[in-house]
């Protein structure tokens, strides 16, 4: 899955040892909406208009195992109640910086249900 621009640039930021928001498990966020637009690396939010939501991390989250990074969000009965169609990856609830985005039916999430959403993030080089 390629990066947002804005993601590669952090990544650019921390090799070189600039200041940037981490995402640990005080900043980082998945984010889930209900547009189907197609990515664009430009994209700096979800591209629902309303239905979007960005929830923290879970007590350990993320992790990391080699080159692969692990981060997941519970998003309970009251939360996100919609068709799942985008989700991303942020360093903030709002604002900051969204590292990539998936577009992808997740299925519909209604308040009978809480969903847990796991991305895992594989660093490769070509």
């Amino acid at each position: 899955m390629p990066l947002e621009n804005a993601g590669r640039d952090l990544i650019a930021l921390a090799l070189v040892g600039e200041a940037f928001t981490a995402y640990d498990n005080t900043h980082a966020y998945l984010g889930v909406g209900d547009s189907t637009d197609a990515f664009d690396a430009v994209d700096t939010d979800l591209q629902a208009a309303s239905n979007k939501l960005r929830v923290g991390m879970q007590p350990t989250y993320p992790q990391r195992t080699g080159n692969a990074i692990t981060l997941r969000s519970l998003f309970s009965t009251s939360q996100a109640n919609w068709a799942w169609q985008e989700w991303g990856v942020f360093n903030a609830a709002s604002g900051p910086t969204m590292l990539n985005r998936k577009v992808e039916s997740l299925g519909t999430k209604t308040s009978a249900q809480s969903w847990q959403l796991t991305i895992t993030l594989t660093v490769t080089a070509a």
